[in-house]
């Protein structure tokens, strides 16, 4: 545990070194946020706010990491520790990377646009994929799932299981890509989301997830440092879509991904918010919300953004308690 909590505090360093860094160089050569003007008004101050922050994030996971499998690397009796950290640093490097196209597209075009939903879905869809296979192909993790407020574990068959995880994978990146909507949301949320998740790889003794749980969760605290409103840099799709694979890998990894319904349930709401308000208004030409995301909803019901945050959070942070006591 004393090197984890080391790790942890590494990462956090490294996150905040490589910001002081990396955003006045985003600044510099003009990687600004771009509001949409369809959404609220107040963001409208926020044009030009350093985007693409999740490269800050990505960077900083990616030297710790190698650190980490260095050093586990050169004990012959933790050289599995070290193998098993590739799939995970695999997802978010995979992830991280359509984020990144996406970003520059719109940095490019200067719209919010970005890539076409179609491009986006194809790159999460193959990045999905490919880490469903190497868990099953490579690792040899197996097909068995555990169901929350039992002991049980069912063992699905391979045809199943590989659609079933990149399901979870393309619905948590989308998910916690909604979520980023206001300043420090998506980062606050997700990092008590894995926190969670490490706290339950330390519960079972899964040395690689707890090492890159606590790589993540210092990333992101260094991070928030930057991201809480008013935010000095945005994460951008690159962190978004990042931090959702992530989160959806680590959950399949550990076996869990039904956990999610319970501990993402924030992301799933904001997802919720949108799908409701879609339909309905094709139905009837009316809104149900202000708008959505739903955390878009609150700030024009005259909730500040910092409100927002602490809420969602403390609700995130309540799901979490209730997802460990399922275990």
């Amino acid at each position: 545990m004393q090197f984890q909590t080391k790790i942890l505090l590494m990462a956090f360093v490294a996150s905040v070194v490589i910001s002081i860094f990396v955003i006045p160089i985003l600044k510099k050569l003009k990687v600004g946020q771009i509001e949409r003007e369809e959404g609220p008004k107040s963001h409208l101050k926020k044009q030009g706010t350093p985007t693409m922050g999740g490269i800050i994030m990505i960077i900083a996971i990616l030297c710790v990491t190698a650190f980490c499998y260095y050093d586990y690397n050169k004990d012959p009796l933790q050289k599995d520790v070290a193998k098993n950290l590739l799939p995970l640093l695999f997802v978010t490097i995979g992830f991280g990377a359509i984020g990144f196209i996406d970003d520059i597209k719109k940095v490019i075009s200067k719209n919010t646009k970005g890539l076409s939903p179609a491009g986006k879905m194809i790159g999460l869809l193959a990045v999905s994929v490919a880490y469903s296979l190497i868990l099953i192909n490579v690792f040899n993790i197996g097909t068995d799932i555990h169901i929350p407020f039992t002991d049980n574990y069912i063992t699905l068959p391979i045809w199943l299981y590989i659609p079933f995880t990149i399901l979870v994978m393309l619905a948590t990146t989308n998910a916690i890509n909604l979520t980023d909507g206001i300043d420090g949301l998506s980062t606050s949320v997700t990092t008590i989301i894995l926190t969670c998740l490490t706290v339950i790889s330390i519960m079972f003794e899964i040395k690689e997830v707890t090492i890159f749980g606590s790589i993540l969760i210092g990333t992101c605290l260094g991070f928030l440092l930057f991201n809480l409103h008013p935010a000095k840099v945005m994460m951008g799709d690159t962190g978004s879509l990042m931090l959702g694979g992530v989160v959806a890998g680590i959950a399949i990894y550990l076996k869990m991904p039904l956990l999610l319904i319970i501990i993402a349930l924030v992301p799933i709401i904001e997802t919720l918010s949108v799908i409701i308000q879609v339909a309905h208004f094709k139905r009837t030409g009316e809104r149900v919300f202000k708008m959505t995301p739903i955390h878009h909803h609150f700030e024009l019901s005259g909730w500040k953004e910092n409100k927002i945050v602490s809420v969602f959070s403390l609700i995130t942070f309540i799901v979490c308690i209730i997802g460990l006591t399922s275990i």
